[in-house]
């Protein structure tokens, strides 16, 4: 008899995921030659610096666990008031705003990263709040995109509680 996978969460765990999404994607973007540093500001989680195109990123980090049955719902990003936020924060430190998402499964985990202007061009509904498709056909939209960034984990535990 196969046990049902599901994740058992800490009663922390919302912080913890959150911290592991932005120090994650500041890995890779490290890994990548950016200058990065993991701030504590309203409305961006990460400063990412590309000396490539001398270009200075503001990134609010989404972070989300899904449990079997949920991995294809959308990954809320912001109301209104959230964007303001992101777009002042960007403001005062000169940055070009970017949005990152960052969701886990039991069995894989996907990071997606782009500039809001990507996003509100090509992904954007007109709703209260923004939001993030996850299902087969956006995925696949944005693995076609040039303009999104895109890691896919596998998760192959092969000893764990």
């Amino acid at each position: 008899m196969t046990k049902k996978a599901f994740v058992k969460k800490s009663s922390r765990h919302q912080k913890i995921i959150g911290d592991f999404g932005e120090n994650l994607i500041c890995n890779w973007l490290s890994r990548s030659r950016f200058e990065v540093s993991i701030v504590d500001h309203t409305g961006i989680d990460i400063v990412a610096y590309n000396p490539k195109t001398e270009k200075r990123l503001g990134i609010s980090v989404k972070s989300r666990t899904r449990e079997p049955g949920r991995e294809r719902e959308s990954v809320n990003l912001f109301d209104s008031k959230g964007r303001q936020k992101l777009l002042q924060a960007c403001d005062y430190f000169d940055c070009q705003p970017w949005i990152a998402i960052y969701v886990e499964t039991t069995s894989y985990a996907d990071i997606f990263l782009t500039s809001l202007d990507n996003y509100d061009s090509k992904y954007r509904r007109e709703r209260q709040t923004d939001d993030w498709k996850m299902g087969p056909k956006h995925v696949k939209n944005y693995e076609n995109d040039k303009n999104v960034m895109h890691l896919h984990i596998e998760f192959d535990p092969k000893n764990w509680f």
